[in-house]
């Protein structure tokens, strides 16, 4: 039996019982922080489990993509390991129980319309205590006692070992299905989870029956394929052998299984699989959590790559055989395979470039091990390979065990915290916490959303919880609690936009008879929404009534944002590619950041042209309208739909004109006119393949605008030149500043042509705004500071070059300056040359090189010299020679009263030592200071 049809034949099998058939999942459940990926088919039913949210259906099935990284040192070489893997399963959520769910099973496995495996290769394990799922195996199934095998906590129970160990929570026994091949070691391929208990606390009597009991049950689906098809392996089921064959032939070997490459292509394919689904989801290698697993997957793949002679990107040209074969069930993976190449094979680059040297370096950590007897990689020297050479840890753990040594997870762990990094690390499934806002949820289900329509509404207070996480309790008034502490407020209905998909949430009021309560942010949790603040006056009480008001001025300006965001979107795509997809977003009062997929910066040129079609749109003042209506009729309308975005169904569609629909809950104007105004303040690169555009719209953006024309004007008149001329100006001021440094530090005029200032393209068509606010943009990119900053640096650089010009006209007047010029004014103390004098117009890096001149030229010297730096500053420099420190002489002992005479201080090394000070009028009698302390220091 094919894999594709073995996934539609469970699908299909239980929807005959009943069960609606859910889509996956994405892999990446942003909505759930107790993980990074999706670890089971149960994932997404959570809050269903645990009652939290209102139950459209009972049961469900469904086939779930999963990634784990658990068990990562096994993929490759044993039959059965993945990463990346599909989860066939079946649900009830306080509906059928153990009788269904183990009948069902055997009927599905064992009937000849079904799978048909012979029923005498099939044996069962239970928990140990589960009298109740032991007896329906035998009495009803039909199976005798000697095919039952009870199994204790550790194997049988979910979470595993729960009842003695723990976690609390909701838990229970299961019962495991096994598949005995002949010839062949048995295969488990079926496990129904049983969750009946509350765990509270420890045992015993910690197990507490749940008023509604549920199941939850997974096949896996590569697993139970293998077993249908007769293979040794999951990797040789026809979903996955042609991307071994595929593997092999790009690295140019044979594939054979029991070799050590045989291990390395099912690793490669199991790898370059799960990180296809993953950047496809968009998301891309990086250094933390999701993105950091990517990263060590591929990076594993290359490797493994490396190890059969491959020394240039690979990986990438496997993407479309995983997408062929997966085609059937994720026919959108065909839609992304040019971009999530290009993904992969920049990563596969970027390593490729220091794989070597990193695994040398390995190499020489090994022999220095050996040699030194040690067993344990110290954490230290792994975080600084990763830091250096990319190389991730697990990598250099698995290296390690290679060599029977062991791998310092602590210290590596502290060397990266403080770095600031952190690794991310796969969990497995919460099932959830107990608080105040899960009675709320079990109670409430949902707060009914009116902000759609209105700004304010009547609604009466369901919950009110006083205090935070974990001492937050439910109150029946607020009085007994502070006003200042931290209020969350649970109503009814609301017309308040709980945040979410980017969108802030609202801000406003809750007044009722006698009490005002100050909404000051609003969130989602689940179905609810939840109202954080303060009680200004009064007394609030559960049950009260209360009218809710939204700040509608605020409103007003989260609506911009975020139809703005929209339009930005379609300007992107239309001028980037249809790569250019939404990565993330926030949206706030007239203010947006939008994170998009682009693997490269965006140029002037193009963020010029995306303003424009934004600028087209907001002036065409298109309709703006929103409907719900079936995934599926969003989708044959043309909606876009995000790669790795979870969608309900139905689902709100936003359309704007003719030109956008997106899938969006969030609120939005009637027509794109009423944006206003629309400016681009930045972009910039946050991860690789990743950019980042923010912007402003309506009266922030017209008051951006002003700002931009102000500070080209002030550029202007700074550098006396017209407006559009500022960029060659500012380069010209930049070429004098550093040109005066180089002669002050007695480089000279001469060296190299300064570089020619960077010509901003203009365009007949381009308006006189935007080629104003490119010329801007370019000198603030050359003076590397924000745009409005530019005039204030170009100040600062003007008197600087000022200061510069005086001090170059000072060193001039006083002639010649060199070694032997301040020889002619030493004078001799006993056998020491000493120096002691001004020189005008020089910084402490002159000094310094004037300092060893003398030194060169004399047997044994001391020299002090001294530089005005305008009118508020003195630099002072003293160095002595390697004779007179066998003396026990220091320069920074002699620096030291000489700066303080000038209202500083400093000091240094023995052989030099700079110090600095703020009363240039006292320099005299600071030279004067230097003399007498130098003649002492000598005598003695």
């Amino acid at each position: 039996m094919k894999t594709d049809e073995l996934r539609e034949k469970y699908l299909a099998f239980f929807e005959t019982k009943g069960h609606k058939r859910c889509p996956s999942d994405v892999l990446v459940p942003t909505w759930d922080p107790s993980v990074l990926f999706t670890p089971a088919g149960m994932n997404q039913f959570k809050d269903h489990f645990l009652g939290k949210v209102k139950l459209e259906f009972t049961r469900a099935t469904t086939c779930q993509k999963c990634l784990r990284t658990g068990d990562i040192d096994n993929v490759g070489r044993t039959a059965y390991h993945h990463t990346f893997f599909e989860m066939l399963g079946n649900f009830s959520f306080g509906d059928y129980f153990k009788r269904e769910a183990i009948n069902w099973a055997w009927e599905f496995l064992t009937d000849k319309k079904w799978l048909g495996l012979p029923a005498d290769r099939l044996t069962v394990t239970v928990y140990t205590d589960d009298d109740e799922a032991a007896g329906i195996w035998q009495k009803d199934v039909g199976l005798v006692p000697n095919r039952i095998e009870r199994c204790e906590e550790d194997e049988n129970f979910w979470p595993a070992s729960a009842p003695s160990q723990g976690p609390d929570g909701v838990c229970g026994p299961c019962s495991e299905i096994y598949y005995h091949p002949e010839g062949s070691k048995s295969v488990e391929i079926w496990n129904l989870v049983f969750t009946q208990f509350n765990r509270v606390g420890s045992p015993p009597n910690n197990l507490r029956p749940l008023p509604s009991k549920n199941i939850d049950t997974g096949m896996g689906l590569e697993r139970c394929a293998s077993t249908l098809q007769g293979v040794p392996t999951n990797y040789h089921i026809d979903i996955l052998m042609p991307i071994v064959q595929a593997a092999a032939e790009v690295c140019g070997t044979k594939y054979e299984y029991e070799s050590d490459n045989g291990r390395r292509l099912r690793r490669i394919t199991d790898h370059v699989r799960a990180c296809t689904f993953a950047v496809h989801e968009n998301v891309y290698p990086g250094a933390n959590k999701e993105k950091y697993v990517v990263k060590r997957l591929l990076r594993r793949a290359v490797l493994d790559g490396h190890q059969m002679g491959m020394r240039q990107p690979f990986l990438h040209k496997l993407v479309p055989v995983v997408a062929e074969m997966m085609k059937r069930p994720y026919p959108e993976l065909g839609e992304t395979v040019k971009r999530v190449s290009g993904v992969i094979e920049k990563e596969e680059a970027n390593f490729f470039g220091t794989i070597d040297a990193g695994l040398n370096h390995i190499d020489r950590v090994f022999s220095d091990m050996r040699r030194d007897n040690r067993v344990t990689v110290d954490g230290k020297v792994a975080a600084e390979l990763y830091q250096t050479y990319g190389v991730p840890p697990e990598l250099f753990e698995s290296l390690a065990a290679e060599h029977n040594l062991a791998f310092d997870w602590q210290g590596y762990e502290r060397a990266m915290e403080q770095h600031g990094e952190a690794s991310g690390k796969v969990q497995h499934a919460v099932m959830g916490t107990r608080g105040p806002v899960d009675s709320l949820k079990q109670a409430l289900h949902a707060t009914e959303f009116l902000g759609y329509e209105t700004t304010d509404a009547d609604a009466i207070v369901k919950g009110i919880i006083a205090g935070t996480t974990p001492n937050d309790h439910l109150c029946d008034k607020m009085d007994e609690v502070s006003h200042t502490n931290a209020v969350r407020v649970v109503l009814d209905r609301t017309p308040f936009y709980g945040e979410s998909g980017g969108q802030v949430g609202d801000s406003g009021k809750l007044v009722g008879d006698g009490f005002e309560f100050v909404v000051t942010d609003t969130q989602k949790d689940g179905g609810l929404t939840i109202h954080h603040g303060h009680l200004a006056r009064g007394v609030m009480r559960e049950g009260a009534k209360v009218r809710a008001v939204v700040d509608a001025n605020r409103r007003a300006g989260i609506r911009r944002a975020h139809s703005a965001t929209h339009v930005l979107h379609y300007a992107l795509q239309k001028n980037l590619g249809s790569h250019a997809q939404q990565q993330g977003s926030k949206v706030d009062e007239d203010w947006l950041r939008f994170d998009f997929t682009n693997l490269s910066p965006v140029s002037a040129e193009q963020l010029a042209a995306i303003s424009a079609d934004v600028a087209k749109q907001v002036a065409a003042a298109a309709p703006v309208k929103w409907e719900t209506l079936p995934l599926a009729e969003a989708r044959k309308q043309g909606a876009m739909m995000l790669f790795g975005e979870k969608y309900p169904d139905p689902v709100r569609m936003v359309s704007m004109g003719t030109f956008s629909k997106e899938l969006c809950g969030g609120t939005h104007l009637t027509n794109t006119g009423e944006i206003a105004h629309f400016e681009i303040v930045s972009e910039e690169g946050i991860s690789a393949g990743t950019r980042r555009i923010t912007a402003l719209t309506g009266a922030k953006a017209a008051e951006h605008v002003n700002q931009i024309q102000s500070a080209v004007q002030e550029a202007a008149k700074l550098l006396g030149s017209l407006p559009h001329e500022i960029v060659e100006a500012a380069t010209g001021l930049m070429n004098r500043a550093k040109e005066l440094r180089k002669q002050l530090s007695g480089g000279g005029a001469g060296g190299a042509k300064p570089p020619a200032a960077k010509k901003v393209a203009t365009k007949g068509a381009t308006p006189p705004f935007e080629q104003l606010k490119q010329v801007l943009a370019e000198v603030g990119r050359q003076l590397s500071v924000a745009v409005l900053a530019v005039p204030q640096r170009l100040e600062a650089l003007k008197n600087e070059v000022i200061a510069l010009e005086k001090q170059l006209t000072e060193r001039t007047a006083a002639g010649p300056l060199n070694g032997e010029t301040l020889l002619k004014s030493a004078e001799q103390v006993g056998d020491v040359t000493v120096v002691v004098c001004e020189v005008p117009g020089v910084d402490g890096n002159l000094m310094r090189q004037l300092i060893d001149q003398v030194r060169a030229k004399t047997p044994s010297s001391a020299v002090l010299l001294a530089s005005r730096q305008g009118d508020d500053k003195v630099t002072l420099v003293a160095g002595i020679s390697k004779d007179l420190q066998t003396r026990k002489l220091s320069a920074g002992e002699w620096i030291r009263p000489v700066a303080a005479a000038v209202g500083g201080g400093g000091g240094g090394r023995p052989d030099m030592a700079q110090a600095g000070g703020k009363e240039p009028a006292k320099l005299p009698e600071a030279l004067q200071i230097a003399k007498d302390t130098i003649r002492k220091m000598i005598a003695n």
